[in-house]
């Protein structure tokens, strides 16, 4: 793309491969909270086998188990909302991984009665590049204790 500036044109910069990998994962977390599974299937990479981890579960493998068990998670969950923090990503040519604390509002089963429950998970997002953009190829979330660790004792 260029762009006019005083007669002159000006080639804007490419979008960075950061950059667009944090829209990647921008749209992932972006489907959860919708509950929208066609989304959520456009962001998944199909092959070779997805592997997808929820805090908590055993792990998923395979396109067509995961977007079965995105269906039920939809189903189950009335309201889902992430704040992300510390997220940090790096990119090795076509594969790419983005780190964060998700900070989770939601409600639904584990939640008080006509409230809200939340929690935190360190999540691990791996893309790979393809022909049609980066994919999420694996996703691992891992709770964080909220009290009683030891890192809290000590401090």
């Amino acid at each position: 793309m260029t762009e006019e500036q005083g007669g002159a044109r000006q080639q804007r910069p490419a979008a960075s491969a950061e950059s667009v990998v944090l829209n990647a994962n921008t749209t992932f977390y972006n489907a959860f909270e919708a509950g929208d599974l066609d989304l959520m299937a456009a962001v998944w990479l199909p092959e070779p086998d997805p592997v997808c981890i929820h805090p908590g579960n055993a792990a998923i493998y395979g396109y067509a188990e995961m977007m079965r068990a995105w269906a039920m998670i939809f189903a189950n969950t009335p309201y889902i909302q992430f704040f992300l923090t510390d997220v940090q990503v790096r990119v090795d040519e076509d594969v790419a991984y983005v780190t964060c604390t998700e900070n989770v509002l939601s409600s639904g089963e584990g939640a008080p009665e006509e409230g809200f429950a939340g929690g935190k998970a360190l999540a691990t997002n791996v893309f790979r590049r393809t022909k049609s953009g980066w994919r999420l190829w694996i996703h691992h979330a891992s709770p964080v204790l909220s009290s009683g660790g030891r890192q809290e004792e000590a401090e």
